[in-house]
Parts: C-alpha cells; sequence; structure tokens
C-alpha cells in the first residue's frame, strides 16, 4: 500500500456517541413520558436521566471512579441497576453485571477477574459483597441497593447528588462500556468486551432488523434479567422512547406478565424459547388481552418446532427469533415473523434461525477456515461491527476465538442457497458414535414431537463399545405417567438407527440457568449426581 493511500484509509477520528445519551436525549424529546415502571412506582425519563446524573456525580466524585473502571453489579432486576448501567456509561467506567443467581464465591471471581474499583449491590445479597471485599482487594467501596449494613443505600446517594451536572465523557469506537460475562459452560465465565462503537450499532440493528417502526408509543416488558441480553435489548428502547416495565418480583409469575402486558399495551418482549413456552402454555395467555404485542422475541437457544407452533397459534404472527452468542450481542441471524409459518411446507425452512443481520457476514467453515458450500455442515462463523472487541486479559481465548478476522461461534450448522441458517447444535453438543458424528438437536426435535413429551435433552456419554452413546433425558407434560410413554417405539422409523438413544431418563424437572435456558453443563453433572452417567450397551 502506497504512503497516500495509507494516509487516507485512517480514520481522522474514532470518537463515538457515549450510550448514556440515548437517555439524555429521551428525556429531552420526552421529558414528561413515563420512561420506565416497577412494582406500583412509575419515572418519567426526565427523573430517570436526573437520577442518572447524580449516581454518575456519585460515582465520579465521591467514589473516585475514572474512564476505564469496572463497577461490579450484583443485583436482580429494579431500577436502580437500570439506572446504573447509563451512569457508568456516562462516566466512562464500564458497567459489570454479574448474573445475580451466581454464588457468593462465583460473584467474588468476577469482582477479582475484571479488576472492579467498586460494586453495587442488592441489600439482600451481603455474602456476595462479603466474598467480593474478602476476594478482591482492589474492589475500593461497595454501595447498596436499599437498606444494608455493607453500604450506603444508593437511593440517598443519588439524592444528595440530585442537580449535579456530569457530561458525557468522550469515548472512542473502542472504548468498552460492559463487560458481558459468558454463561461459563467449559471452566470460568470470560468477559466480553463489548464497547461503546459496537453497541451503538447493535442498538440500531436491533431496532431495523428485530422491531422495525418503534416509536415512543411502544412499550416493552423485561422477563429476564438485565444483566444479559434482555439489558441489550431494553438499551435499544431507551433509543426510541419506549417505555420499560419490570415484573414485580424476580420469579417469573405467567398471569403476572400477562396482565401488565394488557395493562400496559405493551407491545415487544425480548425472551428465551423455554420462557415463551411457559407464556403461552399457561391458561392465563387466555384470560387477558395480549393483542397489542407486534413483536415477541425469542433468542439464547433454537425454538424446538412444535413450541414455535402453539406459539404461533397463541400469539399469531408476532415472534421473532434472533441466534447470536454474547460476544456478538445477538447480532448473527434473524427471523422475522412474515417468515415464522404454522404449515410445514417448503416455505417454512423448518429449523431456520433466519438470514444475516443487516451489516453482517455468516460463513460455514470447516475445521482448516475454509469455507463450506451450501447444506454442507461446519462451524457458524461471523465478522461485522456487532462482534466484540476479544475477551479481557484473555489472550489465549482471544486466539481460540478468532481466525483470520472471523469469530468461531463453537455453533454447529449450515447454510442453504438462499442464505438461511441451520443450527445443528453446539459442537461441544455433538457426540461420535461407533465413528458417526450424532446432532442431538435433530434427536430432540423428534422427541418433543410426541403429544406427552414436555421438554428433553439429548447427551453423549461415554461407552465401552461405543465410544459415546446417546441418552435423552426427558421430562412429561403435567398428569402424564412418564412410565406409560414408550418413547422407543415411537421413535422407530423416524431416525435412523444409529440416531436412536440407548438410553431414556425420565425426570421431574430440567435443570435450567439462570436465563432459563436448557443448561447441559447442568444436566450432565445432576445425571453424575444421580449415578446415571454411566455407559453402557
Amino acid at each position: 500500500m502506497s504512503a497516500d493511500m495509507s494516509k487516507g484509509a485512517r480514520p481522522v477520528s474514532t470518537r463515538v456517541m457515549n450510550l448514556a445519551h440515548f437517555l439524555t436525549q429521551a428525556a429531552r424529546r420526552n421529558p414528561d413520558d413515563i420512561g420506565f415502571v416497577w412494582r406500583e412506582q412509575t419515572w418519567t425519563w426526565r427523573e430517570m436521566e436526573a437520577r442518572v446524573t447524580a449516581l454518575a456525580a456519585a460515582l465520579r466524585d465521591e467514589f473516585g471512579v475514572a474512564k476505564g473502571d469496572r463497577v461490579l453489579i450484583q443485583s436482580a432486576n429494579c431500577n436502580q441497576m437500570f439506572e446504573s448501567m447509563f451512569a457508568c456509561f456516562r462516566i466512562g467506567a464500564v458497567w459489570v453485571p454479574a448474573n445475580y443467581r451466581q454464588s457468593p464465591d462465583d460473584v467474588a471471581y468476577l469482582a477479582k477477574a475484571s479488576g472492579a474499583r467498586g460494586m453495587i449491590c442488592g441489600a439482600r445479597f451481603a455474602g456476595h459483597a462479603e466474598a467480593c471485599r474478602a476476594g478482591a482487594p482492589d474492589l475500593g467501596f461497595v454501595v447498596s441497593i436499599g437498606e444494608s449494613e455493607f453500604g450506603e443505600d444508593i437511593d440517598r446517594i443519588i439524592e444528595r447528588h440530585l442537580g449535579a451536572t456530569v457530561p458525557s465523557v468522550a469515548v472512542d469506537r473502542d472504548d468498552p462500556c460492559w463487560f458481558f460475562y459468558t454463561s461459563g459452560t467449559t471452566g470460568r465465565p470470560k468477559a466480553a468486551m463489548l464497547t461503546h462503537g459496537q453497541m451503538a450499532f447493535v442498538v440500531t440493528n436491533h431496532l431495523c432488523d428485530l422491531m422495525p417502526g418503534t416509536t415512543r408509543d411502544d412499550a416493552s416488558i423485561v422477563v429476564a434479567p438485565l444483566s444479559h441480553g434482555a439489558g441489550v435489548h431494553q438499551l435499544a428502547q431507551v433509543a426510541h422512547g419506549v417505555k420499560t416495565i419490570l415484573l414485580p418480583t424476580d420469579k417469573l409469575d405467567v398471569p403476572t406478565v400477562w396482565s401488565l402486558v394488557e395493562k400496559w399495551r405493551v407491545t415487544n418482549a425480548f425472551t428465551v424459547p423455554t420462557i415463551l413456552k411457559l407464556l403461552v402454555e399457561d391458561e392465563s395467555v387466555d384470560r387477558f388481552d395480549h393483542s397489542s404485542l407486534r413483536y415477541v422475541i425469542y433468542a439464547g437457544a433454537p425454538m424446538y418446532r412444535v413450541d414455535q407452533k402453539k406459539a404461533l397459534e397463541k400469539l399469531g404472527a408476532v415472534i421473532v427469533q434472533y441466534f447470536g452468542l454474547g460476544e456478538v450481542t445477538g447480532n448473527i441471524t434473524v427471523l422475522p415473523p412474515a417468515l415464522h409459518r404454522l404449515d410445514d411446507g417448503p416455505e417454512a425452512r423448518i429449523g431456520t434461525c433466519g438470514f444475516e443481520r443487516t451489516g453482517m457476514q455468516v460463513q460455514i467453515q470447516d475445521d482448516d477456515g475454509n469455507e463450506l458450500g451450501p447444506g454442507e455442515t461446519g462451524e457458524i462463523c461471523v465478522v461485522g461491527p456487532a462482534v466484540f472487541a476479544g475477551y479481557f486479559e484473555n489472550p489465549d481465548a482471544n486466539a481460540k476465538a478468532f481466525r483470520d478476522g472471523w469469530f468461531r461461534t463453537g455453533d454447529l450448522g449450515h447454510m442453504d442457497d438462499e442464505g438461511f441458517v441451520y443450527l445443528t447444535g453446539r459442537s461441544s453438543d455433538m457426540y461420535i458414535s461407533g465413528g458417526s458424528n450424532i446432532y442431538p438437536r435433530e434427536i430432540e426435535e423428534k422427541i418433543l414431537a410426541h403429544p406427552d413429551v414436555s421438554e428433553t435433552a439429548v447427551l453423549g456419554v461415554p461407552d465401552p463399545m461405543w465410544g459415546e452413546i446417546g441418552v435423552a433425558v426427558c421430562v412429561a407434560k403435567p398428569g402424564v405417567d412418564a412410565g406409560a410413554i414408550e418413547l422407543d417405539r415411537w421413535l422407530e422409523g423416524k431416525l435412523a438407527r444409529y440416531k436412536l438413544p440407548k438410553r431414556i431418563l425420565w425426570w421431574d424437572e430440567m435443570p435450567k440457568s439462570a436465563y432459563g435456558k436448557i443448561a447441559k453443563k447442568m444436566i450432565r453433572e445432576e445425571m453424575e449426581r444421580r449415578g446415571e452417567l454411566g455407559g453402557g450397551s
């Protein structure tokens, strides 16, 4: 490249908008609109902006938080948690939300690994605050959400600083704003560094691909922890002045969800397939008016066809699927409402997770990084502005995650001639039995087609003869005697014999992650605890 071309290719500036400006814009345009609802209380955009500014002033002036410092959050969903995100962004700090259902030791690890400067902690998590103070010597302060003995109440701190002026700190495209911790399916969780520039693209992309036409007249309900995908979703709501409604309790109460949908004329929701399944299978779905819904977005895992049909029957053509990991903040593919079909004809494209998100490129690659052709199974890889900046202080993980600029998702799948992507499963889920590669998702789809099966997960376990065999863990529908379900007979002729599970286990319930997803790591641990992990031919 010539010197002139090199100079011309370099950006004059990489500065971008500080994400906290989304809230400032909403407060300027619609100051008296309700922006946030929790329990019996509401906050206007003007009130939210004032509270966030006050908290930002406190973090900066009282606690010495500066640009680049990390602030750990251990809290269930609440207005203060949401406010802490914008306050951190405003001063250029990094928001580090923990999965609040993790143990004190797990969160203490996050405090130390992230190098957190301070912590904002729900009052009922005193053990977490204590563990973080003991395990992370650099932790300089702990603020409490609510009255507690381990820190001052955040609302008092905010009241003390109301009226302060805190301009948004100047940020570049690649300045981190959020450490998005992976679920840690293998080993310790890793901090994916999300940046101001990346997240600005993600928010724009969400509004473009997932919820087109979203305005201040819309309303969004939160049924998942704000620490992960739901937080990204709600950030997009703020960008367009959409009110956010939180559930009044930590535990999912389905009738309450539907009552709030009716009361606030909710138009969009973000959820995961297992929660959407609960929402549409509960009798309360028929007791409340949900005709206001325009987009019910599900992500985090593929949705089984039988559950997809049930959601379509109950809610109509409003469901939207997207596929993506935390490292790409969900921005890999989208399947909009118009492409969700009840019939099983060719146009239904059964099993697809959609096509590439706007501005993103997907490629199916073999183990050497070569692009595979239509219908060929390989690893799903992606490039584009939604890809994260890498894992914090983890060069080994970064080296494994990227190849020739492509982010390697670890998910297996294929693409058809029209560019629709089909997930086969995680590469870690695949097992080899008798020399044949077996992908559990295909088997799980067949099992769930049985009218008496509610949930299932198929895992490969060690076997002395076959190397590995498939074990299906199943949950029967309420009121059904699992012992009377002849699943072996049901599967005959529906799958090749080598794909048939060698063992079928019936459990009362399926272990799930804090985000409502069926977690195979937890299932494997439970099998080991029960003594059911051993193989057998």
